[in-house]
C-alpha cells in the first residue's frame, strides 16, 4: 500500500516540521485511487510517441504529456504510460470537483441530457427548452452580490473580450455620445471612439486581441501583435512575510493607488477616457501575486469617482478555490464590480454584468454558440455537489495544510524557497531562480505530483476543490523528498 509505505519511511521525518506523522491516513472516497504510482519518468515512452505524431499536425513545443482521462478518478490524473499523479494543479485551475466525479457521469449518461450533448445549440437564437432553468439553478444560484444577469461565453479570453466591448459600450451610451454607423467601418471617430481600459503590470487576461491589450505577464504572448495604446499601473509589490513588511507595503499600495488615479486623470486630460479598469483579485500567471483586500477597496473607490466601470477577472479565482465561491467576496465591500467574468473551475465562461452594462441594440455582444449549454448543466450539478459536500470550508481547511508546509519548506531550504502565499487553496510559492523551478516542478511530477508555474520564479498550487488535507500531506510528503534532491 502506497500510502503505508511513504508514512513509514523515516527519512526527513523528524526533521520536518510539518511532515504527515500518522500511519493511517482517512481514506478518500471509494471511486478514488490509494495513491500515486510511477512506472516511467513522465513524458513516459507512450507519450514521446503520441507527441511526434501530433508534431506531424500541430506544435506540441508545450505539450507535457498525453492522459488517460478514462483512467484518471478524484484528485489523480493517469497518463498514458500508466503513472498516476497526484494532481495540484488541475490542467490550469480548471477541474473543480476532481476527475470523473460520478455525479458528472451521471448528467452525462442521463437520456434526457442526450440531445444536448449531441446536437449543440445555438444558445443566442436558438437555445433549449431547459436553457434558463439551468441558468438559475446554475451559474445565478452563485451569482455575486449584486448580479441579476449574466452573459455566457465559452473561454476566459472571449469572457474578457466580450466584457471590455459592454464596457465600451456602456461608457458611450451613458454620456448619449453620437453614434456613426458609416464612421465605425473605417475605425473612426465618432463611430469607434478612443476609449481606453486599464488593466495592470503582471496582469493576465486573454490571449485574443484585445486582452493581450491588458495582459502584461510574458513578452512571449504579445511579440508580434499589433496592441491598442492603453494605460497600465503598477501592481503592488509586497514583501513576505507580510507581518514585517506592514508600513513598507502600505506605502507600496498608496504608491499604486496613487499612480492609478494619475494615469486615469492624464488619459481622460488627453481624450483618451479611461472607460473602465481590469483587475485579478490575485494575479496568477502573472506570479500569484496579492494585494490587500484594503487596496482594492480603494481602488474600487477610484473607480467611481472618475466614473470608470470596475471589471473583476475572476477567470482563475472564481468556482472557490479561496475558500469562498469569489475571491473579491474577501474585500468586504457591499458594491464590489460592475462585471465579474468567469471561466476554468465554472466549465463555461462568461459574465455577470449589471443591468446598465446589457446592450441596448441585438448582436452586439455575440457569437455562433455563446457558450456551451452541456456546459451549463454539468455546472448544475457542481454546484450541488460544492454545497452538499461543504467543498468550500474543505478548501479553507486544506489550504490551511498547504500553507503551514510551505512556511515549514521555506524555513527548512531558505537558499531555495521564500514568499510563500495563499487563501484558501489558492497557493503559491517562489524558488530561488526560473530553472531551479522548472527543475523541482518536474522531479515533483516524475514522483507522482502535477504541480504548475507562475511568473518567472513561482510554483502555484491548484488542486480541485475535493482535495482533502490528507492530499495535503501527501503532497506535502512529496514535494519536500523533491527538493531534498535538489540540495
Amino acid at each position: 500500500n502506497f500510502i503505508t509505505q511513504i508514512t513509514h519511511r523515516i527519512s526527513f521525518t523528524f526533521s520536518i516540521g510539518y511532515r504527515h506523522q500518522q500511519t493511517t491516513a482517512k481514506r478518500v472516497e471509494e471511486v478514488e485511487f490509494d495513491g500515486p504510482c510511477m512506472k516511467t519518468e513522465v513524458p513516459g515512452p507512450r507519450s514521446k510517441i503520441l507527441a511526434q505524431q501530433l508534431e506531424a499536425i500541430q506544435s506540441v513545443v508545450q505539450v507535457n504529456f498525453f492522459c488517460d482521462y478514462e483512467e484518471s478518478k478524484g484528485n489523480y490524473l493517469v497518463d498514458v504510460d500508466g503513472n498516476r499523479m497526484l494532481d495540484v494543479y488541475t490542467q490550469i485551475a480548471s477541474i473543480p470537483i476532481g476527475y470523473n466525479h460520478p455525479a458528472l457521469t451521471k448528467v452525462m449518461t442521463d437520456p434526457k441530457n442526450m440531445g444536448t450533448f449531441v446536437n449543440r445549440p445555438a444558445l443566442g437564437m436558438m437555445p433549449p427548452e431547459q436553457f434558463s432553468e439551468k441558468l438559475v439553478n446554475g451559474l445565478m444560484a452563485v451569482a455575486p452580490k449584486g448580479f441579476s444577469r449574466v452573459q455566457t461565453m465559452a473561454c476566459g479570453s472571449c469572457s474578457n473580450e466580450n466584457a471590455y466591448k459592454a464596457i465600451f459600450i456602456w461608457y458611450r451610451v451613458r454620456g448619449q455620445q453620437f453614434l456613426s454607423l458609416v464612421f465605425s467601418f473605417f475605425f473612426q471617430v465618432p463611430g469607434c471612439p478612443d476609449l481606453t481600459l486599464l488593466s495592470f503590470m503582471g496582469g493576465f487576461h486573454g490571449r485574443t486581441l484585445g486582452c493581450l491589450a491588458t495582459t502584461h505577464t510574458k513578452a512571449i504572448q504579445k511579440l508580434d501583435v499589433p496592441s491598442f495604446d492603453w494605460p497600465i499601473a503598477p501592481f503592488p509589490q509586497l514583501r513576505y512575510p507580510l507581518g514585517q513588511f506592514e508600513r513598507e507595503n502600505a506605502q507600496e499600495e498608496a504608491r499604486c493607488l496613487e499612480e492609478v488615479e494619475d494615469l486615469i486623470v492624464k488619459w481622460n486630460q488627453k481624450g483618451r477616457h479611461v472607460a473602465g479598469v481590469v483587475i485579478e483579485p490575485i494575479q496568477a500567471e502573472g506570479g500569484d501575486n496579492h494585494a490587500s483586500f484594503d487596496f482594492y477597496r480603494k481602488l474600487r473607490g477610484i473607480t467611481k469617482k472618475h466614473g470608470c466601470a470596475f471589471l473583476v477577472d475572476e477567470v482563475q479565482t472564481g468556482g472557490g478555490s479561496t475558500g469562498k465561491f469569489w475571491a473579491h467576496e474577501h474585500w468586504g465591500l457591499d458594491d464590489p464590480a460592475d462585471i465579474v467574468s468567469f471561466s476554468k473551475k465554472m466549465l463555461t465562461g462568461g459574465y455577470y454584468q449589471k443591468n446598465s452594462f446589457q446592450p441596448d441594440k441585438p448582436f452586439r455582444i455575440f457569437n455562433t454558440w455563446l457558450g456551451d449549454h452541456t456546459k451549463n448543466l454539468l455546472l448544475t450539478e457542481v454546484i450541488k455537489v460544492i454545497k452538499t459536500e461543504n467543498l468550500l470550508d474543505q478548501a479553507k481547511r486544506s489550504g490551511k495544510v498547504i500553507l503551514e508546509g510551505l512556511y515549514n519548506l521555506q524555513d527548512k531550504y531558505p537558499h531555495l524557497l521564500s514568499r510563500a502565499r495563499g487563501i484558501g487553496t489558492f497557493c503559491a510559492i517562489d524558488v530561488k531562480d526560473e530553472d531551479t523551478r522548472n527543475n523541482l516542478i518536474l522531479k515533483a511530477r516524475n514522483k507522482g505530483v502535477v504541480l504548475g508555474g507562475c511568473g518567472t520564479q513561482s510554483i502555484r498550487f491548484r488542486p480541485a476543490l475535493v482535495f482533502t488535507e490528507h492530499h495535503a500531506h501527501l503532497f506535502l510528503d512529496i514535494f519536500n523528498d523533491a527538493i531534498a534532491e535538489l540540495k
